[in-house]
């Protein structure tokens, strides 16, 4: 989505905590029609034990305490989980680590559900591929995943949209020096998209199913968490309404 700025260095997200409600976008506020709601609805027991992978500032805390026994709040920001600690002092049953998702040392206890949104974003194939083998490594066998992660399909629907009917035409640079064209090129053929001059990684559904298989992870359901057309452009046509633009949202179970 436009909002979304990502990297995934800890000292980025430790400057941009203090402001992560203005930065960043609000999936939460925005899922409209509770996909990921129901998601965790699916799974959740006041027996089992959560990670939320990127937890950020916490807005997913008091969805998940109550709907389980125990919360793990994991986040790569000390001060992302300070903010969340003192805004949540009542879910007395969250736990807070500090813990790099995409780090070779990560220790996180196994948890009988995951819940990752919009943090799988780097556009280093290898933190990416060490962020989906740990989401792995913190389920026991027969957990569940919840993965939220930007579209690629949706990315490459809104280009098409824009330059077709010349919208947001500012906003958009068509002319690139070449040597930043050939890099956002060969970003491209990564599913790195730029988003605010970021290279953000985005995903096709087929990818994903490849991604979370070979970490033992099978896809049970996937959906779209689709948005209004006012979060790509500032200007939307009255006429553009459907398709929105949306995230892909997928429940996984380890084998």
């Amino acid at each position: 989505m436009q909002e979304i700025v990502i990297h995934m260095d800890r000292k980025y997200w430790e400057k941009i905590a203090p402001d992560y409600h203005e930065e960043i976008f609000d999936v939460l506020r925005n899922d409209k029609k509770r996909v990921i709601r129901s998601a965790i609805d699916r799974v959740a027991s006041p027996t089992k034990t959560v990670i939320d992978a990127g937890c950020a500032i916490g807005k997913w805390l008091p969805v998940l305490s109550p709907a389980f026994k125990k919360v793990i709040a994991a986040d790569i920001s000390e001060k992302n989980l300070v903010i969340a600690r003192k805004k949540y002092l009542h879910l007395v049953n969250v736990e807070y680590l500090r813990a790099d998702m995409s780090g070779s040392r990560l220790q996180l206890p196994a948890a009988d559900v995951v819940v990752c949104i919009n943090a799988v974003l780097t556009d280093s194939l290898k933190k990416r591929n060490m962020f989906f083998h740990n989401l792995s490594l913190c389920l026991k066998k027969g957990g569940h995943l919840i993965l939220v992660v930007p579209s690629l399909e949706s990315w490459l629907l809104t280009r098409i949209i824009q330059h077709r009917w010349n919208i947001d035409m500012k906003l958009f640079d068509m002319k690139l020096p070449e040597k930043e064209a050939a890099k956002r090129y060969q970003d491209i053929l990564d599913g790195n998209a730029e988003i605010d001059n970021v290279p953000t990684k985005h995903y096709l559904r087929e990818e994903l199913e490849l991604l979370l298989n070979k970490e033992g992870l099978l896809i049970r359901d996937h959906q779209k968490i689709e948005y209004e057309w006012q979060t790509e452009f500032v200007k939307p046509p009255e006429w553009l309404k459907k398709p929105g633009p949306w995230d892909w949202m997928i429940l996984a179970k380890k084998k």
